[in-house]
């Protein structure tokens, strides 16, 4: 079964993979990137980030989904009335 995390330390891996999904257009309404929903500073600073840095960043990745997929659930529930 596939992990619900987007991104798992796994045995042998080296360093934490950027989300970079080369979609780089960011929301003026969150500040985050439609791509992999990075702030600016986290986009910017992932070159000098360390490896829990990088895992802080993921996490707060993994937050960030969960909120845009309740909005969208929550404003097609809204719609649907």
């Amino acid at each position: 079964m596939a992990s619900s995390k987007p991104y798992e330390q796994k045995a042998g891996d080296v360093c934490v993979p950027s989300p970079c999904i080369n979609v780089c257009r960011m929301d003026a309404s969150t500040g985050w990137c439609e791509g992999c929903l990075r702030t600016i500073d986290e986009i910017a600073g992932w070159s000098t980030f360390d490896d829990d840095e990088k895992r802080a960043v993921w996490d707060a990745i993994e937050a960030r989904h969960a909120e845009f997929i309740a909005g969208r659930t929550a404003s097609t529930a809204k719609e649907k009335q």
